[in-house]
């Protein structure tokens, strides 16, 4: 939740020339995301029409520790949720309603203390001004929109990426934490297809306040790709 609501900017004639703006790839986050074989090089050669387009592409090393992130944004999740739901599952017949996942929300929630949120908040804190500090050289982070590739609907959650056992039934989303965490504008951009013949994604993350950097970076790939008006390749 943010404390204050913002401006909403003009988003009039969004400007589709990219070039001289920079971006910051961070792939897996130095190695920290499990991902799923095959979507990094996938994403690692979409990236390349950045650079085509006249945008400054360059690797960058992780800007915070991806565990204090997670720490902090599964606290404040479990607070918040505990907080919105906690009176469902104070009722029995209410509780009864509520999925597994939400009563283990609640009830890490509730366990928590005043010292366990303060923590995560300055976290969260610490965080804002890494993604400042790295926000003064680039336009935007580029991350994948997924670490995996989409799974049958009939799967409630993935329970393990690339050999990893997903600890919760949202560390599989963790990719999202970076941008969550602070309300960062993040805009995801289909990326094209693997050899698999599954779609890809790519995670375009602008600077607080930065949304309509984000959405020309958007409109500019869209323009250049066309990527929902092609087919996936015949298997």
């Amino acid at each position: 939740r943010q404390p204050a609501r913002m401006q909403t900017p003009d988003l009039d004639a969004l400007s589709v020339d990219l070039r001289g703006r920079r971006i910051g790839w961070l792939g897996d986050w130095g190695g920290g995301l499990p991902v799923e074989k095959g979507i990094l090089v996938c994403a690692e050669t979409a990236m390349e029409t950045w650079e085509d387009l006249g945008v400054r592409v360059e690797a960058l090393a992780p800007p915070f520790d991806l565990s204090e992130m997670w720490e902090a944004w599964i606290t404040l999740r479990s607070w918040d949720i505990a907080g919105r739901v906690g009176s469902l599952y104070a009722n029995p017949k209410t509780r009864a309603g509520l999925k597994p996942e939400a009563i283990w929300e609640v009830e890490r929630g509730l366990a928590l203390s005043a010292m366990d949120v303060t923590r995560a908040s300055d976290i969260r804190s610490r965080w804002f001004r890494a993604a400042a500090r790295m926000f003064s050289t680039y336009d935007a982070v580029v991350l994948p929109s997924a670490q995996l590739w989409p799974f049958d609907v009939t799967r409630d959650w993935p329970k393990q990426i690339a050999g990893v056992e997903m600890d919760t039934y949202h560390r599989w989303m963790q990719v999202v934490v970076p941008a969550s965490l602070l309300g960062l504008p993040a805009l995801s951009v289909p990326g094209g297809f693997g050899a698999n013949g599954l779609p890809f994604g790519l995670q375009v993350i602008g600077p607080f306040g930065g949304d309509r950097g984000v959405l020309e970076l958007g409109q500019g790939w869209h323009t250049a790709t066309r990527w929902p008006q092609r087919q996936p390749p015949k298997l």
